[in-house]
């Protein structure tokens, strides 16, 4: 995709909408009203201002720790706009969290909900920059509206290089601490034409909805520069929606699209008589992400709903998506193909290429990937192999180019010096009708060899005990290879997982 030296992307996202006549539609369905695109780029104008009054310069950071909202978009926006960088954090996060996202971005302004603002100024160290909280007045911080409302509209964009920084996202924490990938100008043009366009077809008559939120990499794709790059609709909705409501709201809203990660599918699947109940007709695209998506709710999909459901693979680092599931070729168990626009490589230990069917890691190349990570040296120089990419996971691909997800390279069992993937288990593990949910990880026995240990969510109505244990366990011997089969079975009430959906083996192996 070639784009100008000089770019800004809040300009290519809004200002050329505005240019070619398309202002007044819809950008966002919100609380039963409708955002245009010009009052969405009037008010990230103002809200560029009202940065700038408090000073707020170019390339200093910016901390948005809001749900979906207008007001999202409109400080999101407003930032490149100036020149500054925007960093979505989770709102909903405790005061410990938001002061390490804080202090770890050395942001110089926050935007806010009351009660992120409110948890910000319980705890803080060396000073707190200016809060501008969005919602009922605060004592923590400056009403957003009222900011705004005495702001000066910054008319020009700030003259960025499609190579500054325009936006930092933190990783979700499946490995550890959350650390900042960079991303440039150019990388959310690339990652819309290619994926929102080229795979999920966002057109101008598009209406979005995504259970995933803003403040991650999936969610900011889906409902925020995706629709944008078509002049298309998104549906914000602040609150996590339950299964039942979900499906309400795409009954009622009429989506063209909608993404969630694979676990909300599998609960979506839940619902009783969900089929008769719930027109989701509206649909003709259904995406699954952050997980890998097992083949019982591929299947369930397709005969509950008759809709094809298509799993895809990024990460924060490469800002979206760059392994997909063509629509009408999508295949069970599998991550997809390469998306048109990157290139990707399976390498071992030493980086050298694996021999085809081999498991290897996956390192891709393309347009949106990160710069590199904020004051993480190492890590960066880790991960960042020049142009190339390195995921951390797992794969083996078919003589067609499709991609199927083993685990990441830190999560592989060998079990008497054969490897196994934690995620063909769990996925077996989860096609009998009293499994919702499975975690394996490897664990030694007494014998100090290594042995998969499974953890379980019940379906409901599934009663735990010896003779499931025993039951589960010979149902995967009777689908797998006998070694690849768990040694123990825990039962337990939920998986440790991200706020993005993704689960966290490395929880499930500490003592």
């Amino acid at each position: 995709m070639e784009l100008p030296e000089r770019f800004n992307a809040a300009a290519f996202f809004l200002d050329r909408h505005l240019a070619e006549g398309r202002g007044g539609r819809t950008a966002f369905r919100y609380r039963g009203r409708r955002v245009t695109y010009a009052e969405v780029a009037e008010r990230a104008r103002r809200a560029a201002g009202a940065l700038a009054a408090r000073g707020v310069q170019m390339e200093q950071r910016v901390l948005l720790a809001l749900p979906d909202c207008p007001e999202f978009a409109e400080a999101f926006w407003g930032a490149i706009r100036l020149g500054a960088v925007p960093v979505p954090v989770n709102p909903a996060l405790g005061a410990e969290d938001l002061a390490f996202y804080l202090e770890d971005s050395r942001a110089r302004l926050v935007v806010a909900d009351p009660a992120a603002a409110a948890a910000i100024g319980s705890r803080h160290r060396g000073g707190r920059p200016p809060v501008l909280v969005v919602g009922p007045p605060a004592a923590d911080g400056e009403a957003y509206e009222s900011a705004l409302s005495r702001a000066e509209a910054v008319a020009e964009p700030a003259d960025t290089s499609r190579d500054d920084v325009a936006l930092w996202l933190y990783t979700s924490g499946s490995t550890g601490r959350p650390k900042a990938a960079v991303h440039l100008q150019q990388a959310m043009a690339h990652a819309a034409e290619r994926v929102g366009r080229g795979i999920f077809a966002i057109g101008e008559d598009a209406l979005v909805v995504s259970a995933s939120k803003l403040f991650f990499a999936f969610g900011l794709g889906n409902s925020l520069y995706f629709p944008a790059l078509a002049g298309a609709a998104a549906c914000l909705v602040p609150e996590r929606l339950e299964p039942e409501a979900l499906l309400g709201f795409v009954h009622a809203e009429r989506p063209t699209h909608l993404f969630a990660v694979a676990t909300v599918y599998s609960r979506l699947l839940q619902v009783p008589d969900a089929a008769g109940r719930f027109d989701l007709s509206s649909l003709r695209c259904c995406v699954s992400s952050g997980e890998a998506l097992p083949p019982a709710v591929f299947h369930g999909w397709r005969e509950r709903f008759g809709l094809e459901l298509l799993d895809v693979v990024g990460s924060t680092e490469a800002l979206h998506d760059y392994l997909a599931n063509p629509p009408g070729a999508a295949r069970a168990g599998s991550a997809g193909q390469v998306i048109p626009g990157f290139e990707a490589r399976l390498v071992d230990e030493a980086g050298r290429p694996v021999l085809p069917g081999s498991v290897g890691q996956l390192w891709i190349k393309g347009g949106s990937t990160a710069a590199g990570y904020w004051n993480r040296r190492a890590q960066t120089q880790a991960t960042m192999q020049g142009e190339w990419l390195r995921t951390g996971d797992m794969y083996y691909a078919d003589t067609d180019g499709y991609f199927y997800f083993c685990g990441r390279g830190d999560d592989m069992l060998k079990v008497g010096g054969m490897w196994v993937s934690p995620v063909e288990v769990e996925a077996c593990l989860t096609e009998h009708p009293a499994v919702l949910e499975a975690g394996v990880i490897g664990r030694r026995d007494g014998d100090g060899l290594v042995r998969a240990h499974a953890f379980c969510v019940l379906s409901p109505g599934a009663v735990a005990g010896p003779e499931l244990t025993a039951e589960l366990i010979a149902h995967v011997r009777g689908r797998l290879a006998g070694y690849k089969a768990p040694r123990w079975i825990d039962f337990v009430a939920a998986l440790p997982r991200t706020p993005t959906g993704k689960l966290q083996r490395f929880a499930l192996r500490a003592p």
